[in-house]
């Protein structure tokens, strides 16, 4: 029978190939699914120790976890060091992960097909007006998955599932 580290190992070990496969940085996902599945919260060394990750590794990936609001600082009264933990319930992790992701690749990334529309407003000629087609594509594209991010990043879960099966 194995040991429960032995199985938390094997989870975080897959979370982290999950992540990489994502875009998302191997170490970030392996220090959250550490903090998911620990019991408590855990300070930077534990993490390090448990990892075998360096100091700057770990404290930039939990920082980053922090920003990503999956990842949240716990002070324990009489402790000097930061604790932190990860966010457990599953549903408003989806949330949350679908609101930063939001955030930061689909709005700077329409931001940008606007910014091209209008530098491109003028040009004349064939290749112009493909160009500005594949960006109002483009664009239409990214606005129903900032839709469908919106309605997730702020539902709750009997609502999205509704919803999601009406889609169906």
């Amino acid at each position: 029978m194995p040991e429960l580290k032995e199985v938390q190992d094997n989870f975080i070990h897959h979370w982290g190939t999950l992540g990489n496969a994502w875009g998302v940085n191997r170490t970030m996902t392996q220090i959250h699914a550490l903090l998911m599945t620990e019991k408590d919260a855990m300070t930077t060394d534990q993490i390090m120790e448990r990892l075998k990750i360096s100091r700057g590794n770990a404290h930039s990936n939990v920082k980053e976890l922090v920003n990503w609001k999956i990842v949240r600082q716990v002070i324990i009264p009489g402790e000097r060091k930061d604790y932190y933990t990860a966010e457990k319930d599953t549903w408003k992790l989806l949330c949350t992960v679908a609101r930063e992701r939001k955030r930061r690749e689909i709005e700077p990334t329409l931001d940008a097909i606007s910014q091209c529309l209008n530098e491109s407003a003028d040009l004349i000629g064939a290749d112009a007006e493909e160009f500005r087609t594949q960006m109002e594509e483009l664009s239409k594209f990214l606005e129903m998955g900032e839709n469908i991010l919106n309605r997730l990043g702020r539902s709750e879960k009997s609502n999205v599932l509704k919803w999601m099966l009406s889609l169906m």
